[in-house]
């Protein structure tokens, strides 16, 4: 780990338990980690997933003194977040769920979940991508299994760049000429999309270009979302924005899917994920799409940031520690729930866990891209994801200050920009922190 991200998740840590919230163990018994066939451990799970469903049944199928019970749950966007957090306060969370990357430093100062470091040894870590390893370890301790990695990826229609020969972008700056060909050469046409109502879109990019906005000395949090790096990427797709060099519709709308089959958006900057979703949205645009790496700020020098991703946590008051650890690892590392979860869903996830990367490739069809070697691609922007960032214990303040300002700044006539929704974003997480009794320095 990292010295400053060391730093930073200890503060977490360190603030959570001044607010006497963090538990780092379970219930009072976990000696059942086994059942009996007779009599077997039941572990309850939620997650909103596709294919969690067939993962659970090939688990219960293939295990008898451990069966899991699931039950699908909204989003977390949607409403799974709320559902869970007040499962916790409640005291009828299950077992396991289902979390991202960004979500899991709120939970962890909530004390909504478990310290599982006891069951995740030096040898078990090996098994995952260490960038997601990092991101689930918060001071010292391990909060949660990765499932998946999701570094970015720009995907675009091969042959609308092949008629009018256009290579596909290595870097920015090759991107916003890239832009300014398509536009030219079709005047309705966009080479991609700038979503304004996902806040993590955003917050990928400057990611990628070395931002980091939390970060902290021993005992309280250091905020800073206009650093250099912020600053830099928005300035540079406030420049796109203004040129109307990119599409700012919102993701996954009618609007933004009715342009891609009608061919007025050619480009799609995505996770690695976005590969079976893309092929899902316009599967008769076969054989026309291929992927390259997210372009960098320097041409041979790959860089990433991560849109989404999931892990399996469990909840504070479970007493199946073992055995929900157990189910998780299996989920993430095992060949059978992997087939299991593509198989049912079409899904390009990568996997967190590197040796079921091979597992992956051979059950995902990529002949929508023409069988181009998808996950060699995301391996290497796997290996490029930076590991500086740390994502901050108040995520809902910082994106719900971002997304409102990223809605006034596609609206135009000066409604607001992406420097403003910057400094937006950093006083409201501030506030935020500060209400809730966490120690905050703001970097001058």
């Amino acid at each position: 780990m990292s010295r400053s991200r060391s730093r930073s998740v200890q503060a977490l840590v360190g603030a959570a338990t001044a607010l006497a919230v963090v538990t780092a163990c379970g219930g009072a018994d976990d000696s059942r980690a086994r059942g009996t066939a007779d009599d077997p451990v039941t572990v309850s799970f939620w997650a909103w997933t596709k294919g969690s469903q067939e993962v659970v049944d090939a688990f219960n199928a293939t295990h008898d003194t451990i069966q899991v019970k699931f039950e699908e749950i909204p989003s977390g966007g949607l409403g799974g977040y709320p559902k869970i957090a007040n499962a916790v306060k409640a005291g009828i969370a299950p077992d396991l769920l289902s979390i991202e990357y960004p979500q899991l430093s709120a939970f962890v100062s909530q004390g909504s979940l478990q310290d599982i470091s006891p069951y995740l040894t030096e040898d078990i870590k090996k098994k995952f991508l260490p960038q997601t390893i990092e991101m689930t370890t918060l001071g010292g301790r391990n909060w949660a299994v990765p499932f998946d990695a999701a570094p970015q990826i720009f995907y675009y229609r091969k042959d609308f760049f092949a008629e009018h020969s256009i290579e596909p972008p290595a870097t920015w700056d090759d991107f916003r000429d890239a832009a300014e060909r398509v536009k030219k050469a079709a005047p309705r046409t966009r080479i991609a999309t700038f979503f304004p109502d996902d806040p993590t879109f955003f917050q990928a990019m400057v990611w990628q270009a070395g931002a980091q906005w939390f970060r902290a000395g021993t005992d309280a949090w250091r905020i800073d979302t206009t650093d250099p790096a912020s600053e830099r990427t928005a300035a540079y797709w406030q420049g796109l924005i203004d040129d109307r060099l990119v599409s700012t519709a919102s993701s996954f709308s009618p609007e933004w899917t009715g342009s891609l089959k009608q061919g007025t958006t050619v480009g799609y900057l995505g996770a690695s994920w976005g590969a079976g979703v893309l092929a899902g949205i316009v599967p008769e645009q076969k054989g026309k799409w291929a992927a390259v790496r997210l372009p960098s700020q320097e041409a041979g020098r790959p860089a990433s940031g991560m849109v989404g991703g999931s892990t399996f946590a469990v909840s504070k008051g479970s007493t199946r520690t073992a055995a929900a650890v157990e189910f998780a690892l299996w989920m993430a590392t095992h060949e059978d729930a992997i087939k299991a979860r593509i198989g049912a869903s079409t899904s390009s996830a990568l996997p967190a866990a590197p040796a079921m990367v091979p597992i992956a490739k051979r059950a995902f069809d990529t002949s929508f891209y023409g069988g181009q070697d998808l996950y060699g691609l995301f391996e290497e922007a796997g290996r490029s994801i930076g590991p500086q960032w740390v994502w901050g214990p108040s995520p809902g303040a910082t994106n719900a200050a971002l997304g409102d300002e990223l809605g006034e700044v596609v609206v135009g006539g000066g409604g607001s920009t992406l420097p403003r929704a910057l400094r937006k974003a950093h006083a409201a997480t501030v506030a935020d922190l500060r209400k809730r009794g966490l120690k905050v320095e703001e970097r001058s």
